[in-house]
């Protein structure tokens, strides 16, 4: 896998000051992507035992709230064994650390299937999920944490346990700091 850049100290994708790591490539190729250059697998740096590390170290301070993969698309099948590889020494590591993903594929009809793959293990290191392809013509700037309308923030682990989309907004716990 490659990636398109990391981002420390970032607060637009996700609560609190967090890590992003935008990988290398995308098929979806969404009209009006903020980040096209991205949707090549080739773009970017490797991504290695080094690149781990860094991020790790860029987690360790107490004031970073956690994670957000972004892209390029974290859930293209190519990607997924280096993003969990990741995700499971964070959790490892720094079980406090909240995970965000951002992805074009919709969680209950793509991820859940298995169209992608097994992604079990990818989710449950997953705390929120924006899920949806960018569509431009539902671009809405004053929307939070996502670009347009028919995106939705899922709280994952809620999600897994009730079998259905549990939509964040109805989760408390970004007001009590949990992420």
């Amino acid at each position: 896998m490659n990636y398109a850049s990391i981002k420390n100290c970032d607060i637009a994708n996700g609560p609190g000051v967090r890590v992003s790591l935008f990988v290398s490539g995308c098929t979806h190729h969404c009209p009006g992507c903020f980040n096209e250059v991205a949707w090549d697998f080739d773009y970017g740096q490797p991504f290695t035992r080094e690149t781990e590390d860094a991020i790790l170290e860029m987690l360790r301070p107490a004031y970073v709230r956690g994670l957000t993969l972004l892209g390029g698309e974290p859930f293209e099948p190519q990607n997924q064994g280096a993003v969990v590889g990741l995700l499971r020494r964070i959790k490892g590591e720094m079980p406090e650390k909240s995970i965000w993903a951002f992805s074009g594929y919709l969680f209950d009809r793509d991820i859940l299937s298995g169209r992608l793959g097994d992604c079990r293990e990818y989710l449950s290191y997953l705390d929120v999920l924006v899920d949806g392809r960018f569509v431009e013509a539902k671009k809405n700037l004053s929307l939070r944490f996502r670009g347009s309308e028919n995106q939705r923030i899922i709280d994952v682990p809620k999600s897994l346990k009730a079998g259905q989309v549990v939509l964040w907004e109805d989760w408390q716990g970004e007001k009590r700091g949990m992420l």
